[in-house]
């Protein structure tokens, strides 16, 4: 964010618009397959609404019913990401692999429960 908390700042512009060429290519690529279609759709969606969700929780005041509601939507925003590309890596894997990418994704779901909602 600019630090007049004007707007978003360069590098972030510049990051959107990498992410939306990339997802632009992705799709093209997949136009054939609509479950892979599909795929990018949802998670190029998830991730904006993931960048706007950060933005509100900086601007959130330090305590209160907001702060929490953001946070539950940056915390299922970033489950839902991790889900969505543990399912699409582990069947691509061996199976022990493709175990541990799952132990891994919910670990990292569970530690980010644990770190906006018990630790805080």
């Amino acid at each position: 964010m600019d630090p007049r908390g004007a707007g978003p700042s360069l590098l972030t512009k510049l990051g959107v618009g990498a992410l939306t060429c990339n997802s632009a290519v992705a799709a093209y690529r997949s136009r054939r397959d609509p479950a892979s279609l599909a795929f990018v759709a949802a998670a190029y969606a998830a991730l904006l609404l993931l960048l706007r969700s950060l933005r509100g929780l900086e601007r959130a005041p330090p305590v209160g019913w907001g702060r929490g509601r953001v946070k539950a939507a940056v915390w299922a925003l970033s489950t839902l990401l991790t889900a969505m590309f543990a399912s699409r890596v582990a069947p691509l894997v061996p199976a022990a692999v493709g175990v541990a990418v799952w132990v891994m994704a919910v670990a990292t779901a569970g530690g980010g429960f644990w770190a906006f909602f018990v630790a805080a």
